[in-house]
């Protein structure tokens, strides 16, 4: 089967880690993938259609897309983008097109791209949410719902991670028969219980971690302030793994002589795999969230799970696969935590062992290919017309 995939490369976020995991899964079982991604890193004028240079990104089934702008949240597309997109699908013929959706207005007009090459189409709906909207942050993701609802009815299916994020659609308007729910997954080959030195290398006895941006929606504030009032210890250390807007807002208060480490954007996943492996508990604070990859990263290498019951993570860790913070409460709750979780080892370590668990029955990555492939064979074998609204 040949699929174009429409997604992103840059900047590392979530999607990006989604569209190539999936997409290396979709080449290892033997099908084509002709890979779309907007770019504007300095990058050349985009190619004409014809050219030589056009043909080559054909052939390579690496086909760039110009944009104005993209971050982790959004991506702003060319006026030609739109034309150049069509040209390259038409050319490809692929049997199925299916976007990783970039918040751009390119998502708005691939139906009637599809509908015109008469191709079936797929999206996977990214944006973060709590189903009960109790900040302006997740107000504001809502709005995101609200705007793509009309959208999504015109795709042939919506790819989402949770049944909350299904139950929001499908109260928004879009068919029940166009949701699925297919979660994220994570190779549990690779996200393992293993080895590690970061102990020694930090003398360190205790390690808690946090992966993800720096950004407010991610509420590390909260986190820094409990761990430093619980006053953890010289052997205790908090781990930031990540960038973002805030890290030159927080690190000044927060840092070594509280027992946090800021370790920033680490690119190698050995090492992100190996600092994982040497921690004993990890904690995601946030306000917002889809379905966090760090957080089922982490609970593959048999982690003591610590998340907000927003987004897909109160499913992750229901019925004792972790804990779970009020996102209203995560100071006063995680001065309470914290020392329990740094004292009592065999509580972290069964924690630990039920978090693996957890991921191995319902978020590997080799079933959620199985799940996206069986979407495909459906819809190849049945009507390619999207549907018009």
């Amino acid at each position: 089967m040949h699929i174009a995939w429409i997604g992103k490369k840059t900047p590392f976020c979530g999607n990006v880690t989604y569209s190539r995991e999936v997409t290396n899964g979709l080449l290892d079982r033997g099908h084509q993938v002709s890979f779309f991604h907007f770019t504007n890193d300095g990058q050349p004028p985009a190619l004409d259609p014809g050219s030589e240079g056009w043909k080559a990104e054909l052939d390579r089934r690496d086909v760039s897309l110009p944009c104005l702008y993209k971050s982790q949240i959004y991506t702003i597309p060319t006026l030609n983008a739109k034309r150049l997109l069509t040209q390259a699908l038409k050319e490809l013929q692929p049997d199925l097109v299916h976007a990783s959706l970039t918040i751009s207005l390119i998502d708005f007009v691939l139906p009637e791209i599809c509908a015109e090459l008469n191709q079936p189409l797929v999206a996977t709906f990214h944006p973060a949410f709590d189903r009960r909207r109790r900040n302006i942050a997740s107000r504001t993701q809502y709005l995101a719902y609200q705007l793509y609802a009309p959208c999504l009815a015109n795709y042939h299916r919506t790819i989402v991670f949770s049944e909350t994020q299904r139950e929001i659609l499908v109260k928004l308007g879009v068919s029940p028969q166009q949701v699925v729910v297919i979660p994220n997954g994570v190779d549990v080959d690779k996200y393992a219980p293993g080895p590690s030195t970061l102990k020694q290398r930090l003398g360190l006895e205790r390690i808690f971690v946090y992966q993800g941006r720096v950004s407010p929606e991610k509420n590390l504030e909260a986190l820094l302030k409990a761990w430093k009032h619980s006053q953890m210890g010289e052997k205790c250390g908090l781990l930031i793994v990540g960038d973002g807007p805030l890290l030159n807002t927080l690190k000044p208060f927060y840092n070594l002589q509280h027992g946090i480490h800021w370790l920033g954007y680490i690119a190698d996943e050995q090492q992100r795999i190996e600092i994982l492996r040497g921690a004993d508990v990890f904690i995601l604070p946030s306000l917002i969230e889809g379905l966090s990859l760090s957080l089922l990263e982490a609970m593959a290498c048999g982690l003591a799970a610590v998340a907000t019951d927003v987004g897909a993570d109160g499913e992750v860790l229901a019925d004792g696969a972790g804990i779970l913070l009020d996102p209203t409460r995560v100071t006063a709750e995680l001065q309470t935590l914290l020392p329990l979780l740094r004292d009592q080892r065999e509580f972290t370590q069964l924690l630990g062992m039920k978090a693996r668990q957890r991921v191995l029955e319902r978020y590997t990555l080799s079933h959620n290919i199985s799940q996206v492939e069986q979407l495909y064979r459906e819809l190849c074998q049945g009507s390619r017309q999207p549907r018009r609204v």
